[in-house]
């Protein structure tokens, strides 16, 4: 989806998982075709002296795409080496900016994972409104996160220095639309450029190993 277009199908994790490692048998991925390497190379941000590679996955919460993606993406991070950091990002450039917010305000509570596929599915399956404060913060609610520490969190000023670090890596990444996967500050591809999903974490596989390889 672009930063303009607010407007998908999943072969299973497995399948995906398995074309994934195939989709470039026949030759490396090209460079301005496949993926596109940062002319300026971005901010890296690691946690701990053993991951070495940052791998950014940048979404909407209103991306029928992201939403696609989800599972698969999930089932490929648990196939990434030791060394590789992942992190999912929300867009700054699409979507309400209420659901960036989301995002940060149940990470500072550390509910962000367990709600993120409730997220989706009550947005793109039970077709829930969930986009303004007051539907956030009575969704999440209902979920079992407590009014009262999510609203402090909403309203707080880590939050708010997250959005505004949020909103500058998406610029370093120049990337125009969501789904797209940025790695180590230097590349990004997407569904869009490599053609499927599927292919796309394959790119992100062999720029995974082109960045740890310097």
């Amino acid at each position: 989806m672009k930063r303009r277009e607010f407007s998908t199908h999943l072969t299973g994790a497995g399948l995906g998982l398995a074309l994934a490692g195939k989709a470039f048998a026949q030759g490396a991925p090209e460079e301005g075709k496949h993926y596109v390497r940062l002319q300026t190379a971005g901010p890296v941000t690691l946690p701990t002296p053993d991951k070495k590679i940052e791998v950014i996955e940048f979404f909407w919460y209103g991306c029928p795409h992201c939403f696609t993606l989800e599972p698969l993406i999930s089932a490929w991070t648990k196939t990434l080496a030791p060394d590789v950091y992942f992190r999912q990002l929300p867009f700054a450039f699409i979507g309400p900016p209420e659901h960036q917010k989301l995002f940060y305000a149940l990470e500072e509570l550390g509910q962000r994972e367990a709600l993120q596929r409730r997220i989706f599915n009550a947005i793109h399956v039970e077709r829930q409104r969930i986009n303004s404060e007051a539907e956030i913060t009575n969704f999440v609610a209902a979920n079992g996160v407590d009014r009262a520490k999510f609203a402090d969190a909403w309203k707080s000023f880590g939050v708010n220095t997250k959005l505004s670090r949020g909103k500058q890596l998406s610029n370093a990444y120049k990337i125009d639309g969501v789904p797209a996967i940025g790695i180590q500050g230097r590349y990004y591809t997407s569904a869009t450029l490599a053609g499927t999903h599927e292919r796309a974490l394959s790119v992100a596989n062999y720029l995974i190993d082109r960045a740890r390889k310097g």
